[in-house]
């Protein structure tokens, strides 16, 4: 037996109550037993149960209201419920197949029969469990940069959008940092895309490697071309943060086929927004815009280094500012 399903049997009889629990209990189920419907409602919101057993005659809530109930609930999978009823007429079972019961047990049940039954329910849930691991499989696939392992383009535009909406609620800075690996066509013109390929998965493990786990988060935006999304961060914080991103690829060696290693770099804009910058100001295109532009002027300085500054309306970025950022090395 499957006991990885736990069963919440519902009957206002004492003798059968135990019976039923007796008998799954031996057959390897995890089992809570109530008295009527209202108990089980109660039960339930505490405990979701894949499997219900439910007498239809029962005081307080029967076992048709019961089923209808359920039906409406938002719940994290499907039930399986199962109606146990002395009701043996064409027009009883429909009745309980309408209310919203999968199966149904005559009483006196039969243990075989019983047994029986939760194997066909049981099928029921391992086939939704089959479906919705494919369907997470997919759906993690439709996100994903399939070379890199990052996030993709199409999950940058609409996370990015709820990340705005979450730190304007809650008053909370964002940073974004917008990376590009310096000569990038020329790796892929000397030792082959294959070896640019390894590059750009190396240097995302290096990203990924040196951000907060499950708080910041990295997308690919295009070619050699990547997204860093730094929530509750300031201009400051993501300026300090690029610079240990850009300290760590310049650190790097990456081992290739081709040759025994290459050494890469890799420029970097950065933009931020705090509770103070206007609302007018701020989008994701706006934040993706400024980004790009700041790191054009870090690649036209020279490469390997960083420009950041602050979110703001109408200003061009490639002049210079007081409130801009610039960090290179050597």
């Amino acid at each position: 037996m499957d006991s990885t399903f736990p069963i919440l049997v519902v009957e206002d009889n004492p003798v059968t109550r135990r019976l039923l629990q007796k008998t799954l209990k031996r057959s390897g189920y995890h089992v809570v037993a109530v008295e009527n419907g209202r108990q089980a409602l109660e039960v339930f919101r505490k405990q979701f149960f894949p499997i219900v057993i439910t007498d239809w005659v029962m005081p307080e809530m029967d076992g048709l209201e019961l089923c209808r109930t359920i039906r409406e609930m938002e719940l994290p999978g499907y039930v399986v419920i199962i109606l146990l009823t002395a009701k043996d007429s064409k027009d009883d079972i429909i009745r309980g197949l309408d209310a919203g019961a999968d199966d149904y047990l005559t009483k006196p049940f039969n243990h075989p029969e019983l047994v029986a039954r939760l194997r066909a329910g049981i099928r029921i849930l391992n086939l939704e469990k089959s479906l919705k691991e494919a369907n997470e499989e997919i759906r993690i696939l439709s996100i994903t940069d399939p070379l890199t392992g990052c996030y993709n383009r199409g999950f940058l535009t609409e996370r990015l959008n709820q990340e705005i909406k979450r730190a304007r609620r809650y008053g909370r800075a964002l940073s974004l940092c917008l990376c590009d690996i310096d000569h990038f066509k020329r790796i892929n013109d000397t030792f082959g895309h294959q070896t640019g390929d390894l590059v750009l998965k190396e240097f995302v493990k290096i990203i990924e490697e040196s951000i907060r786990k499950d708080v910041d988060w990295v997308a690919r935006y295009g070619g050699e071309e990547f997204v860093v999304i730094l929530p509750e961060t300031d201009l400051q914080g993501g300026i300090c943060m690029a610079e240990r991103l850009r300290a760590s690829v310049e650190a790097s060696t990456i081992e290739i086929p081709a040759a025994d290693s290459i050494k890469i770099t890799a420029s970097f804009g950065v933009t931020a927004f705090g509770p103070e910058t206007p609302e007018a100001v701020i989008s994701p295109e706006a934040m993706i815009n400024t980004a790009d532009q700041l790191m054009y002027q870090a690649k036209k300085e020279g490469r390997n280094r960083i420009k950041g500054a602050p979110l703001e309306a109408e200003r061009s970025l490639l002049q210079p500012v007081e409130s801009l950022v610039s960090r290179s090395v050597g």
